[in-house]
């Protein structure tokens, strides 16, 4: 009896041992593939946000891919110019009306351009088309502060281009204007400053070639009008487009009986970069010599805009020039230039920028009010 109590009781110890041996590998088998399945969760999950993570920046991807395709393609045209042909030219007031239009015939030529505007007039998206490219560059810098630019052309060898203007011929006692006529200019009268700081202009920059061997190239500009001016700029030209735009008085100075000669812009930049590339080192006209009074002109664009407005007419200003026309013979037989723009065509196309700035303008909750001629100390300007 004995011996089979002892026989079931090491039977009993071999099997719990067994048991326990059965209960050991199952808690490892456990163990292991609690580790197994919970790597293979981790491993899902970290490939389940890697796919959130992907579908989440692949439309950001596919945005910067649009904008890096967009700025590579947005700018004009662009001629390439090999090295020798390539011109490094700078512009100061080149983010303003003329200066801006220009900007954009000399990058389009292929050359590098440097704009220098402190913006007071000229606006920053006249150039934005050219940010970013290459050949261009914009510095915000006021030339109060010096720039000292004609002694970089001396240390450079470069060529210096003034934008002059009619307003050195003053109230001209001949008629047309050419460029040997000495004008007739009241020195202290409202228009002293505009008139004689041009005057002391051209002045210092021929002093400065006879004295340093710089060469000097001098545009004298007549009216000139286009996209890009400035809608407060008191100039008859936006006065009266925005006046009849906006169903206003059109304010004529006098009689209306004073002449002048509008060119459009593009035919102004064509003429200052033919005057740069040329040989002439006096000055030039560069207008229109097609003569119009002020009342025929207010008139046309009255007309052009099909507007409602009727013509006021106020007193008349002090040495307000009563006739004004260039005679660009000059321009036309050194340069072989000479406007091609009919007037009609220029403004309308004029009236169409200044349309959609008040539309632009009205979207933002503000409503120029054109100013009937810009005033300093009762000077109203009919340029």
């Amino acid at each position: 009896m004995k011996r089979v109590i002892w026989m079931i009781s090491g039977l009993n110890r071999r099997m719990m041992k067994l048991l326990v041996a059965l209960a050991l590998i199952a808690y490892i088998a456990s163990v292991w593939g609690t580790y197994t399945n919970m790597r293979s969760i981790q491993e899902q999950g970290d490939l389940k946000i890697e796919q959130i993570v992907e579908e989440a920046v692949a439309p950001l991807k596919e945005k910067i891919h649009d904008l890096e395709q967009s700025v590579s393609q947005k700018y004009p045209p662009v001629k390439f110019l090999s090295e020798k042909d390539r011109k490094r030219i700078l512009i100061t007031g080149g983010a303003g009306f003329v200066g801006s239009h220009l900007t954009d015939k000399l990058m389009m030529d292929g050359h590098e351009v440097t704009v220098v505007d402190n913006f007071f007039t000229g606006r920053k998206r006249n150039v934005e088309h050219w940010i970013g490219h290459e050949n261009f560059e914009l510095i915000n810098h006021d030339v109060v502060e010096p720039l000292y630019i004609e002694g970089l052309a001396k240390r450079v060898g470069a060529r210096l281009l003034l934008a002059s203007t009619s307003e050195i011929y003053g109230d001209p006692e001949v008629h047309p204007q050419s460029e040997d006529y000495w004008g007739h200019v009241n020195p202290i009268g409202p228009r002293a400053c505009y008139d004689e700081g041009k005057r002391v202009a051209e002045t210092m920059c021929y002093a400065y070639m006879k004295q340093e061997g710089v060469e000097v190239r001098v545009a004298r500009i007549f009216n000139t009008f286009g996209s890009r001016m400035h809608m407060n700029d008191g100039r008859v030209v936006s006065n009266f487009i925005l006046q009849a735009l906006q169903g206003e008085p059109l304010t004529v100075y006098g009689t209306g009986s004073q002449t002048r000669a509008f060119q459009y812009v593009s035919d102004l930049v064509n003429g200052l970069v033919l005057l740069m590339n040329s040989n002439i080192s006096s000055p030039v006209n560069l207008g229109n010599p097609e003569e119009h009074t002020i009342l025929e002109f207010a008139r046309l664009i009255k007309s052009l805009v099909v507007s409602h407005s009727q013509i006021q007419f106020l007193a008349e200003a002090q040495d307000d020039p009563q006739r004004r026309r260039p005679d660009i013979r000059k321009a036309k037989m050194l340069l072989g230039w000479e406007p091609v723009v009919p007037l009609e065509e220029g403004l309308n196309k004029t009236i169409q920028y200044f349309s959609r700035e008040l539309e632009h303008q009205a979207n933002n909750q503000y409503i120029p009010k054109p100013k009937a001629a810009r005033m300093k100390k009762g000077r109203p300007r009919h340029n």
